[in-house]
């Protein structure tokens, strides 16, 4: 398995994110759905990382830098055939490991909070992140549920 920078130019990782964006409207009332497109992944406040098992896709994720000391995970998301394989933790870990690098303190996401996204906040919780307030520019939302992680 390798975990490489992608540039979200390749249709593997683009019709990934877009089925993520697509579940995660199916899945959220659209007022509270987070998820974002490829262009606004492509903003320079983000790093996507695509992960591969030879030459198939298996799953991606981003961190976007909120400022010097505060990253935000976005964007994660595995193959159906890849899920509960460890592949998430392993994803999660190297982007703990690359916010660490930048010198971040804290480390920050937004996830539902319905039951289809209890394996989620499960993952994060096995990774140290606690219940927080809204970050960011996000807001106070019942079907929002905000966590993180300090120090990383």
């Amino acid at each position: 398995m390798r975990i490489v920078v992608d540039d979200l130019s390749g249709p593997e990782v683009i019709g990934l994110l877009e089925e993520h964006v697509a579940e995660m409207a199916a899945n959220s009332p659209e007022d509270s759905m987070h998820a974002l497109d490829v262009a606004a992944l492509r903003k320079p406040e983000f790093t996507v990382w695509s992960v591969w098992e030879g030459d198939e896709l298996i799953g991606c994720g981003a961190l976007k830098e909120l400022d010097p000391e505060h990253g935000e995970i976005k964007s994660m998301r595995l193959t159906d055939a890849w899920q509960g394989r460890g592949v998430a933790s392993r994803l999660l870990l190297h982007i703990l490991e690359q916010a660490r690098e930048r010198g971040y303190h804290r480390l920050s996401l937004e996830t539902g909070s319905s039951e289809f996204y209890a394996p989620a906040v499960r993952l994060y919780e096995r990774h140290g992140f606690r219940a927080c307030g809204p970050f960011a520019d996000y807001a106070e939302d019942p079907h929002s549920v905000f966590m993180t992680r300090a120090p990383l």
